[in-house]
């Protein structure tokens, strides 16, 4: 029997970025408000059918908001790829590596910005992890990650830490 290659492939890191809790009691409160609002001097109905709708739809858009995940995964021949969302990146393809804490995230994000660069950041997540590509065949300069833990991020992508 052959092993698929998804069997030799470790998680070495894993982070998914939820948003805050109290954007959770906040929704919670617009639902309420609003099932209040429409069954106000009319039948049950009015209280149970928008109040399982709204709270649906107020579950579906936070977790659908909490959707990002970051990982580290690696394979067979011991290469780590870094996960996030959709793309994926190879170790061998970094050259310098850096966290970037909350103070530093604005400038990080605004005007130093290179509009090529791969970014994957939420409002809610205040520190970042950028990865300086050294590939010439891909125009992207750097990747800016936002995380919980920039610099566990790094050590498990990059365990030699080359800054």
């Amino acid at each position: 029997m052959s092993e698929s290659v998804s069997n030799t492939t470790r998680v070495v890191y894993r982070e998914r970025q939820w948003v805050p809790w109290s954007w959770w009691i906040f929704g919670a409160l617009i639902v309420a408000l609003l099932t209040g609002q429409l069954a106000h001097n009319r039948s049950e109905i009015w209280l149970y059918a928008p109040g399982v709708i709204l709270t649906c739809t107020a579950v579906w858009v936070l977790l659908s908001l909490s959707g990002t995940v970051i990982s580290v995964e690696e394979d067979s021949e011991g290469v780590r790829w870094l996960h996030a969302g959709d793309a994926v990146l190879p170790d061998d393809a970094v050259s310098r590596t850096l966290a970037v804490p909350a103070s530093a995230k604005r400038n990080a994000m605004g005007r130093q910005l290179d509009p090529a660069a791969f970014v994957v950041s939420h409002g809610w997540v205040p520190e970042m992890a950028m990865f300086v590509l050294d590939d010439p065949e891909d125009p992207t300069p750097y990747w800016l990650i936002g995380s919980r833990d920039p610099d566990s991020l790094i050590a498990a992508f990059i365990p030699e830490h080359h800054h």
